[in-house]
């Protein structure tokens, strides 16, 4: 897989809340209009390799990515074996991407000890690569990017993986991640999206899918190192930091916000449509509007 092989602009999306039909349907659509690639969470439903291995015998193009795969839910040998697997099952379309993920929810829920992220991530890209694989050898390895937010991950992403996919940032980010990464890692943002154009609605839906996220230490702090205070982070967020966050607007403000991105060294902008709403999934009429092939 090369980079180019995702195109400029790929999805975000969490199928759980789709049945299986539904899912496959998805997909599909997002083949039709264009997109190359899907990313897909890891947190408390499906399983997405799983998932992945599902949805892929069922689509033809559509590369899959994890953003992110939790290395506390899978030692590295079974990592390593899955990477193997289904890059040979898929064809070639997987891209794994991996996390450290948050200690709230790797202790808390899990009940593992939250090690030192960056020594953590090194060490299980190194377990990785000494693994034992008697399987079938895929045509070409899958791919490795980590979900990397300040400069030592950013760092190791460039040194130890094909790149980054940084999630909840701002094109700022993107700058910064570029400047670490070099000319040669991949790197693949995620940006929030939401079609409307009142700011107090867009704002309230914004907040609402933010809550969790801002919550959290390691977003809380990459967002400082971004120039945000601990009051950009009351009451469900600023409206500063809400903006930067998610793109609202019409059609034309949000393809501007990604564009930034690009312009920031983005090779790949994956996108997180909220619907308007405010239920829970993708607003597929703005996936749609922004498809590749539109």
């Amino acid at each position: 897989m090369q980079r180019s092989d995702l195109g400029r602009l790929g999805v975000w999306a969490a199928l759980d809340g789709m049945p299986a039909a539904q899912a496959v349907e998805f997909c599909q659509k997002l083949e039709a209009w264009g997109y190359r690639a899907l990313w897909m969470p890891e947190a408390v439903g499906r399983d997405p390799f799983a998932a992945i291995g599902y949805l892929a015998a069922r689509a033809e193009t559509l590369i899959f990515a994890t953003g992110i795969a939790n290395i506390y839910a899978r030692d590295a040998m079974a990592m390593r074996a899955i990477q193997q697997s289904l890059a040979e099952l898929t064809g070639g379309r997987l891209l794994l991407g991996l996390g450290v993920s948050h200690a709230p929810m790797v202790q808390g829920m899990r009940g593992h000890a939250y090690g030192r992220p960056v020594a953590t991530m090194s060490a299980y890209l190194d377990a990785m690569k000494q693994a034992v694989y008697l399987g079938p050898k895929p045509a070409e390895e899958a791919p490795i990017v980590l979900a990397a937010l300040r400069p030592k991950m950013l760092a190791l992403a460039a040194q130890k993986a094909r790149g980054a996919h940084p999630y909840n940032v701002t094109p700022e980010h993107t700058r910064r991640a570029r400047e670490r990464l070099g000319p040669e890692g991949w790197l693949c943002p995620e940006q929030m999206v939401l079609l409307e154009t009142t700011p107090s609605r867009a704002r309230e839906i914004a907040r609402k899918n933010l809550k969790t996220y801002l919550g959290l230490p390691n977003y809380r702090n990459n967002l400082k190192w971004l120039g945000f205070e601990d009051g950009d982070f009351e009451e469900g967020g600023s409206d500063r930091l809400v903006d930067a966050l998610v793109a609202w607007g019409d059609e034309v403000a949000i393809s501007a916000r990604i564009r930034e991105h690009h312009d920031a060294g983005a090779d790949h902008v994956c996108i997180q449509a909220f619907r308007s709403d405010g239920q829970l999934g993708a607003d597929e009429r703005l996936l749609a509007a922004l498809a590749p092939r539109r």
